[in-house]
């Protein structure tokens, strides 16, 4: 056994390790960095990377199909090369793993090491034969696809968002058990690609966590796609029909047979495995790492960045968690997770981009509110480009003017957010917004019209 003793250990590069690694490094200490599979962790190797390199290629697949529609003329039928589709997928992923793995090897008194990483006490973690020590111990470990213990799942095989991009064939009818957002992805994806899709969600309506408008849009965008979508599923389970997954999901229904099945039903933190009781760290009861406004976990000298947290499960989250970090550390620069308000986009076509609250959450919340929305259809760059499926929606304090949150599914919406978002963070109330002029046509300049036409919410 070999005992070594760093400044600091960091344990998992994904979003958050390496930058972490490298702020810390070039202030002087020496880091011992731990990955157990592959460096770049979920985003690079089978989440953000992988996926929006296979969505860039399934609106190629959808726009050649729709050329008539733009006076285009092809000389033959749209075919699919999924063989090829992989290979770029791998080539963008690989590519960005590689260029991450040149930096940490780059990096001056950083220490590399591949394992499996678990504690022996607050400040000690083994690894292989190796017994590294710090005062201080950074945990960036990620997550994995759940799988509930519904019935038959055992008996069958069943695709996740990793096993995903190991995928080499199309489905000839692809059932995703999920309609949340990497499940309505992947769905629309490989529709386009030419399988069968059926989806099976078992709330009322499509991603519960937005507003009922946005769900029913989306729901829409799907059927137009020949998307078969199945809500209000009360009775999922699985069994093997010959060659294929038969997959039930109400009692008077016919199942769904299908050729592959994706479970896309949430996210696990990797903390069930690190020794996490032998460092003092506490856990919630769905295996998150407990930590303050500061990332700092219930033992000192111990912080847990990214997705093991429960404080985000984005890649732009696990970043700014290793901002907080550093600024808190290094920079005297009293930065909170409080501090960030939440925003993500669904990399559907067309994307939804959200920033702050739903209009549901404001109306829970109780306050006097001001709303302003338009549809894609009334949206000149979005009649060009003839993708009108979608709206904006803005919505604002009555009393304050202060914008509390904004929705636009449609064409670039995934971009046009930000110029919502970063009005929010400046505090600046809507009318900054009403006074701006965008360029035209764009988009987003209809966001200062919509920023002009608020209504009371009823």
């Amino acid at each position: 056994m070999t005992a070594k003793t760093f400044d600091a250990i960091i344990i998992g590069a994904g979003q958050a390790g390496p930058s972490l690694a490298g702020r810390l490094t070039a202030a002087g200490m020496s880091v011992a960095l731990i990955e157990r599979k592959l460096v770049g962790g979920t985003c690079v190797n089978t989440g953000c990377m992988p996926t929006k390199a296979m969505v860039a290629s399934a609106y190629a697949a959808h726009l050649a199909r729709r050329a008539a529609d733009y006076g285009v003329t092809l000389s033959g039928p749209v075919g699919v090369d999924y063989k090829a589709i992989k290979a770029r997928k791998d080539k963008v992923s690989n590519d960005a793993r590689g260029n991450l793995e040149s930096w940490i090897a780059g990096m001056d008194k950083c220490t590399l090491y591949r394992g499996h990483a678990r504690f022996e006490s607050a400040n000690s973690v083994r690894v292989g034969d190796d017994l590294l020590s710090a005062e201080k111990i950074f945990l960036n470990t990620g997550g994995r696809a759940s799988v509930p213990d519904l019935p038959g799942v055992n008996d069958i095989s069943y695709l996740t968002n990793s096993s995903m991009m190991d995928l080499d064939e199309l489905p000839r009818h692809l059932v995703v058990v999920g309609g949340s957002y990497v499940s309505l992805e992947f769905a629309q994806m490989f529709r386009r690609f030419g399988s069968e899709v059926t989806v099976i969600e078992k709330s009322p309506r499509l991603i519960g966590r937005e507003d009922e408008d946005v769900s029913a849009a989306i729901l829409s965008i799907f059927e137009n796609e020949d998307i078969t979508v199945q809500l209000g599923a009360d009775d999922i389970g699985f069994a093997r029909k010959g060659n294929e997954i038969a997959v039930t999901f109400s009692a008077d229904k016919a199942p769904a047979v299908g050729s592959h099945v994706l479970l896309a039903l949430g996210r696990t933190p990797n903390t069930d495995d690190l020794g996490l009781d032998r460092a003092g760290v506490e856990v919630d009861k769905r295996g998150f790492i407990v930590v303050d406004d500061r990332l700092r976990t219930s033992m000192p000298g111990i912080w847990a960045m990214g997705d093991c947290n429960g404080k985000g499960a984005f890649t732009h989250t696990s970043y700014n968690d290793y901002e907080i970090v550093a600024a808190n550390l290094l920079d005297n620069d009293p930065r909170k997770v409080s501090d960030r308000i939440e925003a993500y986009a669904l990399y559907t076509d067309p994307p939804l981009g959200r920033c702050g609250m739903t209009e549901t959450a404001v109306r829970k919340s109780g306050r006097r509110a001001l709303v302003g929305q338009r549809p894609m259809t009334r949206v000149g760059r979005a009649i060009e480009k003839g993708e009108t499926q979608g709206f904006m929606k803005i919505l604002v304090d009555a009393g304050t003017k202060e914008i509390l949150g904004c929705s636009v599914l449609g064409p670039g919406g995934d971009e046009a957010i930000h110029c919502v978002l970063d009005l929010m963070y400046a505090k600046a109330p809507v009318s900054t917004l009403a006074r701006a002029t965008h360029i035209h046509p764009n988009v987003s300049e209809l966001l200062p019209t919509i920023a002009q036409e608020l209504k009371p919410l009823a």
